[in-house]
């Protein structure tokens, strides 16, 4: 008599009931690795700004999860030919696509886990995985790297018209409240279709997937990219930083959390695929809780960007077209260094700047072709009057500039903040 096959329904705010009916995808969600995904938040500090922006990865993955499901179906249902075994590990791929990322996802990359990307370590968990599983993740992990010999399955995961991005621009619009990020996911499904093996967009579908740009491009400045969200970000790398070379100075700097104590007083870069299970212990709590017990630090700037953060008493910041100017920026440090009575070094700490990037479409990373219905292919770019080829192909970037205020130092770094 054979076991039956777990069964669950997922009540998701934004899609509404979610099956999950594979007994592989349900031990895979089932998982530590993959529960910790509970407790990271798929927006960082955006709720700082946003207050509903309190969402996890793990909402992000079913969500995903859910897209797929749909497109799979709707490819199918259109001629593509997808194999059981086919079906489930695409699905599984985009459960576990960003299993890698580390406290406060994008914020914290390449900080905590010096030089290593989340995908790298998504790769390796997915291999950690497979080795628990007796390789039933084998052909999971071939469509993750691109290695399969159906392109499209692997465009699902990781390509301009992605699931990933139709759930995050969609989740993170509804959890906002802005709706300048609203996309036409579902029209999007079902113009999707496979020609010569490359995942494409019925003609029809061109003006949707001119909406799904455009919505990205206003998501990236109004929200992702939003100054006070920037600034609060910077300001929990240098904390991140600061607490590092404060322990390399030979400084006591201790978290409260075993794990990130174990990363943080590592001297060198760590080989994280030699610590997968001490990495898949952190999570937001473990960095949150090392910021509220290190704003009694006795360094007075560590202790002054950490209750900064948690008061949501942030840096001043502007955002420019331009570059600031050095001169600016040693100005601005030096003022602060005497009225604060710290060193210019140390000021450096509270008046940085930097520069933020976006590009809503390049042709030359991952294109998006639409096919017409005489069979002649076009990326989107090269579609008559299509607004893509006019403004939305060029990079934006702007400047950021974030200082602490000389007059309000004192107090700040007196451990006082009223």
């Amino acid at each position: 008599m054979t076991a039956p096959v777990p069964r669950k329904i997922v009540n998701d705010p934004v899609y509404g009931f979610i099956t999950i009916d594979h007994p592989l995808v349900f031990r895979v969600i089932s998982h530590p690795y993959y529960q910790r995904l509970r407790r990271i938040q798929q927006m960082a500090f955006a709720q700082l700004v946003y207050p509903g922006a309190v969402h996890t990865r793990l909402h992000h993955s079913l969500g995903a999860y859910h897209l797929m499901c749909n497109a799979l179906n709707e490819l199918r249902s259109k001629g593509a030919e997808i194999t059981a075994e086919e079906d489930t590990a695409v699905k599984i791929a985009i459960l576990l696509h960003d299993i890698g990322h580390g406290p406060y996802s994008h914020a914290l990359e390449q900080t905590l886990i010096e030089g290593v990307h989340h995908e790298s370590i998504s790769l390796l968990i997915m291999q950690k995985l497979n080795q628990q599983f007796d390789g039933a993740l084998d052909l999971a992990i071939c469509i993750f790297t691109g290695k399969y010999h159906k392109p499209f399955l692997h465009q699902l995961i990781s390509g301009q018209l992605d699931v990933d991005r139709m759930d995050y621009l969609t989740r993170d619009s509804f959890f906002t409240g802005v709706s300048e990020g609203v996309i036409g996911y579902d029209r999007i499904l079902k113009m999707l279709t496979v020609h010569d093996g490359e995942l494409m967009v019925e003609e029809k579908a061109i003006y949707s997937i001119e909406k799904f740009l455009v919505a990205r491009r206003l998501m990236y400045w109004q929200v992702y990219l939003h100054k006070t969200v920037l600034c609060a970000e910077k300001m929990l790398v240098t904390i991140i930083r600061r607490a590092r070379h404060l322990i390399r100075s030979g400084e006591i700097v201790t978290a409260p959390s075993r794990v990130l104590n174990y990363f943080l007083q590592q001297q060198e870069p760590v080989d994280i695929a030699q610590h997968l299970d001490k990495f898949c212990q952190l999570d937001d709590y473990d960095v949150m809780g090392a910021i509220k017990d290190w704003t009694g630090h006795p360094d007075k700037v560590l202790a002054a960007l950490c209750r900064m953060l948690v008061d949501r008493q942030l840096l001043k910041v502007k955002l420019q077209a331009e570059p600031v100017s050095e001169e600016i920026i040693s100005a601005q440090r030096r003022a602060l260094a005497e009225q604060a009575g710290i060193g210019v070094e140390d000021a450096a700490c509270l008046v940085f700047s930097g520069e933020a990037s976006n590009t809503t479409y390049d042709p030359y990373e991952e294109r998006i072709n639409i096919l017409f219905k005489d069979g002649t292919v076009k990326d989107i770019s090269q579609v008559d009057n299509a607004l893509i080829q006019h403004n939305l192909s060029r990079p934006v970037k702007k400047y950021y500039f974030c200082y602490l205020n000389p007059a309000a130092a004192p107090a700040l770094l007196q451990g006082r903040t009223c």
